[in-house]
C-alpha cells in the first residue's frame, strides 16, 4: 500500500479519530502485524499535539499461550502496578487509539469458561476505573490487517496478496482510499447527524423488528433517550470519532424492555472465537435462550458474565446497502461487519445517549433504563428484508425501515 495513502489514513486517525488536544497524552493499543503504520499514528498523534504516546503491544499468539498455560488464578489477577496504571489513567485521561488486526480464529482450542471467569474477576477491580473515565476521554477503534486475518477473509489469494486486498478494504469502508479523508469524514458525519436528528423528532417509543428469517422483535425506548452518530464530545466538549468506520445511527435501549427472538446473520467473533448462525429469545428484556451452530457455548457464557450481559445495551441501524456490505467481503471483525448491517448489543449501555446526561449521576442514568454490564458485544441482525416500525406513545407506527433500508429519504 502506497505510503502516502497510509499516512493520511494515521492522519485520520489522529485528527479525526481522536481529535488530540495539545498537551494530551495518548496511548495506542495495537499487535505486532503492521509496526510501521503504528509509528505513523504515534507520529500523526505528535503532530497533533500529542505531548507523550505510549504504544501497548500485544502478539495474539502469546496472549493464547498464556489462556493455555496459566492458571485461572494467575489470569483472573490485576497486580498492584496494572491498578497504579489505572489511577494514573484516570487523572490523566489519555486518548486512546486501539488498532485492530487480530486472526477471528486466533484463541481457537482455549478453555472459553476458565477465560470468561478470569475476565470476570478482572473486570470487578478495573470496571469502577473505566467508569471514572466515562464520557471524559477521546477513543477510537480502527483496524490494519493482519496475516492470518487477511488469509481468513481472502483464503485463495497467497497471503501477500491477501494482505494487499484487506488494506484496501479497511481503506475504502474507512474513506480512506480516495481523496481527502479528513474532508470525506466531514461529510459524513454531517449527513449522519441530520438521519439522528430526523429520528430523534419522532418521539418513538420502541422498534419493531421483523424479517422472514424469523426475526420478531420489540425493543422499548428510553423517553429520554436520544440516536446518535459518527463522532460524539466529551463531557469537556472535545468532538471525536469512535469508530472508523462508522455508517450508524444508534441508541441505547430501555433496561428490561425487549421481546421476541433475533437471528444472526453475519459471524460474531467474540474473544478469538466465531461464533455463526446463532438466534437470541428476549422475554422481559432478558435472553433467556440462545442457539448457535457454531460457539454455542461461548455465546451461552458471554450473556452470563454479569447481570447485565443478557440485557441489550444498543439498537444500530444501519442499511442493508451500506458501502461496507456492497464490498462483498466479510471481515470476520465486528468493527467493520456492525457496519454493514443492523446490529444489536448485549452489554453496557451509552450514558450519552440520553438528553442531557451531563447532568445526571451514572446511578440516576442506570436508573432511567441504561443498561450496565463489563461486557458490550455488537451482533448483525441485518439483511435485505428486515423491516423496522417505530411506535410512539399515542400508538403511532412509522416506517424507519423497509427492505432492509431506510424508510425516509434523509
Amino acid at each position: 500500500m502506497q505510503k502516502t495513502v497510509l499516512k493520511n489514513y494515521a492522519k485520520l486517525l489522529a485528527r479525526v479519530g481522536l481529535n488530540v488536544q495539545k498537551g494530551q497524552e495518548v496511548i495506542i493499543t495495537a499487535g505486532l502485524d503492521q509496526p510501521g503504520f503504528v509509528a505513523y499514528a504515534a507520529e500523526e498523534c505528535y503532530r497533533a499535539g500529542a505531548s507523550r504516546v505510549r504504544v501497548e503491544w500485544s502478539h495474539q499468539p502469546l496472549a493464547r499461550l498464556g489462556a493455555l498455560c496459566k492458571s485461572e488464578e494467575v489470569l483472573s489477577e490485576v497486580r498492584p502496578w496494572q491498578e497504579e496504571k489505572l489511577r494514573c489513567e484516570v487523572r490523566s485521561l489519555p486518548a486512546r487509539l486501539y488498532i485492530e488486526s487480530e486472526d477471528p480464529d486466533g484463541m481457537n482450542g482455549t478453555d472459553s469458561e476458565k477465560l470468561a471467569r478470569a475476565m470476570q474477576a478482572r473486570q470487578r477491580v478495573i470496571k469502577p476505573y473505566r467508569d471514572k473515565m466515562e464520557n471524559k476521554y477521546q477513543w477510537c477503534i480502527a483496524a490494519v490487517p493482519g496475516r492470518a486475518w487477511a488469509k481468513k477473509v481472502f483464503p485463495k489469494d497467497v497471503p501477500s496478496a491477501a494482505e494487499e486486498k484487506l488494506w484496501r478494504a479497511i481503506l475504502s469502508a474507512s474513506r480512506s482510499l480516495e481523496g481527502n479523508p479528513m474532508a470525506n469524514w466531514q461529510a459524513h458525519n454531517e449527513a449522519l447527524e441530520k438521519r439522528c436528528a430526523y429520528l430523534n423528532s419522532l418521539g418513538l417509543a420502541s422498534l419493531e423488528y421483523e424479517s422472514s428469517n424469523g426475526t420478531r422483535l420489540r425493543v422499548g425506548l428510553l423517553k429520554e433517550g436520544l440516536f446518535a452518530g459518527g463522532g460524539e464530545r466529551t463531557l469537556s466538549g472535545v468532538y471525536f470519532n469512535p469508530n472508523i468506520p462508522s455508517e450508524e445511527c444508534f441508541t441505547s435501549p430501555k433496561k428490561g424492555e425487549a421481546e421476541g427472538i433475533v437471528y444472526s446473520t453475519k459471524p460474531l467473533s467474540y474473544q478469538g472465537q466465531l461464533i455463526r448462525n446463532f438466534s437470541v429469545r428476549f422475554e422481559n428484556g432478558r435472553a433467556v435462550e440462545v442457539h448457535a451452530a457454531q460457539g454455542e457455548a461461548a455465546l451461552k457464557k458471554m450473556i452470563q458474565m454479569d447481570e447485565g450481559a443478557s440485557m441489550l445495551g444498543e439498537c444500530a441501524l444501519v442499511p442493508f446497502r451500506s458501502p461496507i456490505n456492497d464490498s462483498r467481503v466479510l471481515f470476520y471483525n465486528t468493527l467493520f461487519d456492525e457496519n454493514a448491517a443492523c446490529h444489536l448489543a448485549l452489554g453496557r449501555g451509552f450514558t450519552n445517549c440520553v438528553r442531557g446526561y451531563e447532568q445526571y449521576t451514572e446511578e440516576q442514568l442506570k436508573a432511567m433504563g441504561i443498561n450496565d454490564s463489563m461486557i458490550h458485544v455488537d451482533f448483525m441482525i441485518g439483511n435485505d428484508d428486515l423491516d423496522i416500525t417505530g411506535v410512539t406513545d399515542t400508538g403511532a407506527r412509522i416506517p424507519v425501515f423497509r427492505g432492509g433500508g431506510w424508510a425516509f429519504g434523509i
